[in-house]
Formats: C-alpha cells, sequence, structure tokens
C-alpha cells in the first residue's frame, strides 16, 4: 500500500463504508420503470489494524512468551508449516494471525442458503509427481485411495458436478470456456495451433529431466531459454508467436487475469505459459481437467489445515516488529483485543506473510520488495430468486462472459445434492489489471459504494440482462493485496531472490509470493520447505 495525497482522507471514507454492514440501495429499472431495492454489503481484510504497521504507535510490551518456534500468519503457508512441524514431531510452536480467522485467501463467509468463498475456490486435481500434495489429500479423505494403474480414487462428492463450466458468446452459452461456436475457420485454427504448442511446453524437459515448467515452480527447470521468457509479456509472446485471433487473445487474457490478477499486456510469458503447462493431467486415466472444489472454495482445505495449530494459535494479534536480540529471534506483538503489546522470544521464526506486510517488520526489506506486485481483487456474493435464460446449456459451477471485465461467477450451490434449491447463490470475481498495481488500489478507496453494486450489476447483466430485478442481496468482498502478480523480469529476479534468503539463520520467510504465483500448491510446498530448512539450520 502506498498513500497519495488524498489517500488517508479516501480510506478513512472507505472504511465507513466497510462499517456499514447493510446497506439499502434502491436504483431504477428504467425498461420497467420501478424501483428495485436489495441489500448490499461491503467487507474487507483488516486494512485498519493493518495500517497501523506504518504509524507504530504501539503500547510497550507488558508480558513476554518465550517458544522454540513463531509462525507469524496464519493464511495457508502458515497453517502448512503448522502441520509439517506435527508430522516431524514438533508441538511446542506457536502461531499468530492479524485477522479474527485463519486461511487468508482460503477463506469464506455464509449465508443462510449457503457457504461461499472470500477467496480461492478450487485446487485443480494434482500431479502425480507431487507426492506431498496427494499424501495430504489422502490424510483428509479427497483422495480415498488408488487403482490398479497407481490412478487416485477422488471422492466424487468433491470433484466437480456435470456441467462444470459454460461460456457465454455470441449471445449464446456453449459449453466450456474456450471459445469455439461462431468462430472463423481461421480463428479455430488458431485456438487448435496455441493449445499444440502448450501442449508440447506440457511435455517439454530439459537433459537433466527436469520439466520445463513444473509445480511447485521450485521444481521447474532454470533453462537460460526459460528466463528470456520471463521478460516479455504474454502479449509479446502471442505477437512473436504470429497469433492474431481476437478470440484467443481475450481467451488467454483471460486465463492470466484469473491466475494472476493481471492481464497479457503485464504478465511474463513464462507465467502465462506456466498456466498450461505446469499441469500434467496426469492423476486421471482421461487426463481430464477437472476440479476439487466445495461451496465454502478452498477454506474446506483451509479447515483441514487447521487442526494442526489448535490451541496453538493466536488471533486479532498484529506483529509490528521482529529482529534478533541475544542470539534469539524476537517479534514484537500487539492484541488487538487487549490493547496491549507482547515480546515473543524464538529461537526460530517463520515469516508466513506476504512481502508488503515483511517490508514494515524487519529492518531493510523495502530495498527489494518494492518490486513485488500485487494485484487487487473483488469478490461479490448475489442471492438470486432466479437464474434461468433460454439457453441451450444449462447453469454451471463456473459461468464466464466472454469480453466481459469480470472473471465470470461461481455457481456455490452447485456441489449440492440438493439441486433444487429455493434461492441461488453466486460469487463473481473481478481482478483489477493495470500497469500499476499501487494506484489501482488507491483507486478503490475512492470509490462510492454505488460504483461497486453497479460495477457487478452492470457486467453481470451481458449475459442476464434481467439480474437486478431476480438480486436480493449482494456482499462485495475488497481484497487490496489480492494476489501476487509475476509481471515481466521478476520470477528469477535478484530481488525476489534475495526476499527468500534467511536471516542469521532465525528468521525464516515463506510465501507463495516467493514463488511468484499464487496458487494453493505453491503455498502448501512453501510451508513445508521452510519447515525442513529451519529444523536442518
Amino acid at each position: 500500500m502506498k498513500s497519495g495525497g488524498n489517500y488517508n482522507s479516501s480510506r478513512r471514507n472507505f472504511f465507513k463504508i466497510l462499517g456499514s454492514t447493510v446497506l439499502i440501495v434502491p436504483f431504477l429499472d428504467a425498461c420497467k420503470e420501478k424501483v428495485v431495492t436489495f441489500l448490499i454489503r461491503l467487507s474487507g481484510t483488516n486494512h485498519i489494524l493493518g495500517h497501523k504497521l506504518r504509524v507504530k504507535n504501539f503500547p510497550k510490551p507488558s508480558k513476554q512468551i518465550q517458544i522454540p518456534y513463531l509462525i507469524v500468519g496464519g493464511g495457508i503457508t502458515g497453517l502448512s508449516a503448522a502441520r509439517q512441524f506435527v508430522k516431524k514431531g514438533i508441538s511446542d510452536f506457536l502461531l499468530v494471525e492479524l485477522e479474527n480467522h485463519l486461511g487468508g485467501n482460503s477463506s469464506n463467509s455464509q449465508n443462510k442458503y449457503s457457504k461461499y468463498p472470500l477467496g480461492a475456490h478450487y485446487l485443480p486435481l494434482p500431479n502425480l509427481e507431487d507426492k506431498e500434495l496427494l499424501k495430504f489429500l489422502e490424510e483428509e479423505n479427497i483422495i480415498l485411495g488408488y487403482d490398479e494403474k497407481g490412478f487416485p480414487n477422488f471422492d466424487e462428492l468433491q470433484l466437480t458436478f456435470a456441467p462444470d463450466e459454460r461460456l457465454f458468446y455470441k449471445n449464446n452459452w456453449q459449453e466450456g470456456i474456450v471459445p469455439r461456436e461462431g468462430n472463423s475457420t481461421a480463428e479455430n485454427i488458431e485456438l487448435n495451433r496455441f493449445f499444440k504448442m502448450m501442449e508440447e511446453f506440457r511435455s517439454k524437459k530439459d537433459a537433466t529431466g527436469l520439466y520445463w515448467f513444473m509445480i511447485p515452480m521450485q521444481l521447474s527447470s532454470k533453462e537460460p531459454e526459460l528466463k528470456e521468457l520471463d521478460n516479455l509479456t504474454m502479449k509479446e509472446w502471442l505477437q512473436k508467436q504470429n497469433f492474431t485471433s481476437k478470440p484467443l487473445y481475450t481467451y488467454v487474457d483471460y486465463c492470466c487475469r484469473d491466475d494472476f490478477g493481471l492481464g497479457i499486456e503485464f504478465v511474463s510469458a513464462y507465467a502465462g505459459i506456466h498456466y498450461f503447462a505446469a499441469r500434467k493431467q496426469n492423476s486421471s486415466p482421461e487426463k481430464t481437467e477437472t476440479v476439487l472444489t466445495w461451496p465454502e472454495g478452498n477454506a474446506r482445505l483451509a479447515h483441514h489445515l487447521k487442526k494442526y495449530s489448535t490451541e496453538k494459535t493466536l488471533k486479532n494479534h498484529l506483529v509490528y516488529e521482529v529482529k534478533i536480540k541475544n542470539d534469539k529471534a524476537v517479534a514484537l506483538v500487539f492484541d488487538d483485543k487487549t490493547k496491549t503489546s507482547i515480546e515473543i522470544i524464538a529461537d526460530k521464526i517463520i515469516m508466513a506473510t506476504p512481502q508488503f506486510v515483511n517490508q514494515y517488520l524487519v529492518e531493510d526489506r523495502k530495498q527489494f520488495t518494492k518490486n513485488f506486485h500485487y494485484a487487487p481483487w473483488l469478490l461479490a456474493t448475489l442471492v438470486v430468486s432466479d437464474l434461468t435464460d433460454n439457453s441451450s446449456f444449462p447453469l454451471s459451477w463456473d459461468n464466464v462472459a466472454h469480453g466481459s471485465k469480470g472473471l465470470g461467477y461461481i455457481y456455490n450451490q452447485h456441489q449440492s445434492l440438493q439441486q433444487v434449491q429455493d434461492k441461488k447463490v453466486i460469487t463473481y470475481y473481478y481482478s483489477f489489471s493495470s500497469s500499476d498495481c499501487g494506484k489501482s488500489r488507491r483507486e478503490i478507496y475512492k470509490k462510492p459504494k454505488e460504483y461497486w453494486k453497479n460495477l457487478v450489476i452492470n457486467d453481470l447483466k451481458i449475459s442476464h440482462p434481467n439480474i437486478e430485478e431476480v438480486t436480493e442481496s449482494i456482499d462485495i468482498h475488497i481484497l487490496g493485496h489480492g494476489m501476487i502478480s509475476p509481471k515481466t523480469g521478476f520470477l528469477f529476479s535478484e530481488s525476489k531472490h534475495k526476499a527468500s534468503k534467511s536471516i542469521a539463520d532465525k528468521i525464516f520467510f515463506a510465501h507463495s509470493d516467493l514463488s511468484g504465483i499464487s496458487i494453493f500448491e505453491e503455498a502448501f510446498h512453501q510451508g513445508i520447505n521452510v519447515v525442513n530448512k529451519v529444523i536442518l539450520s
């Protein structure tokens, strides 16, 4: 977060909006000449407490805790680190978290009709090479066993039910999210050529046997040719390959915004190709792209991980300084409930926090964390009375409008065995793709509440012209630093490399932004790897 001339005042106004739990928003339906009203609620991460890091006007510590290991941050990386400690037979650790809940971007909320995600909402089937993730999924009965050929048997109730994807393209819904029906022959030829190239990237290995693109990123090849891809934008790479098809460009731009928060004009070609090539589609005999999903999204996975830190967690606690003192790692922590400070003295501290936070906690971090870019996100969960249309393809789990400003919506009750729902709950996703993420963030705080309502409704009108008539409520959730966005030159940069280095074998850093790609698998492995380093140091 960067402050500008009017940033503080606009920020205060924004938090006043967030503090208004329920707002009745009327607007005119010009077609029917009547006033339609529905509830709108606004929420966000705890920016008010987090903003105190800039001021650092905290009381002096009045309490001291001594612990061998401290984990700072209760997102997926921190929760995975707690699990790994327990797996290694270590139970003497503590986890502190700023929010009043664990999970980070894998969190959720709930209304009387359904749970719904406040961030990440699915997990693609893992690569067979990812033994650690497969083991975790086994432990949680997501994988129920293996067949005679070694393929995992996934719990069918946790795999996306059919129909899983549809695209609104040229005024009609069609199956899948790749634009196919209604293209010219030349456009389909380009789409086929693109996917053939991605398949080649998917299987390509270097001389040592490493895949060019792999999950987690650390298992990918480091060939110089690949590093060159990081110096091009995805759009520049498409142009160099002589692609000209507008449907292809729009589709790839959607994919980049969906996984990285930024579109093809800003994301590196390495990241864009990684989206398609790193998942090997080898954990099912059909080589399908099925995903695991739940009404609450990846909060289900966070829930599975939480048990490893039960009674070892301090929530609503803001770490505001981390340093080395008398050969110990020391964290100064503010308890937001008691308004007191605590000094936690540890043998080792794991910073499972993003680098935009670490720059305020640890001395001399700003010199390289300035190259980390985080795209803001907006999620809007709508309760609607009806979503029927005259399309040839029915409501699916993932519903995308080709060329829209947003990323479509998820039907949260799709996994329910009760297919007839009194009300439908959908979650709409929007990423703020621009060349300046900081400027986008500042602009978010200046917008009035009506702006967000209009943005969501108008974008959904593309595929559902009557959406405002059938909407009963909207819950809008804004993430100022939604995810790390791999701009050109970042993934193999010196600044990213330096940010991952431990300090005096006392303070260790682990987060998905240190891999450069914000997906569950990266965060999960970051937690495992950092604990292994801590134990060996």
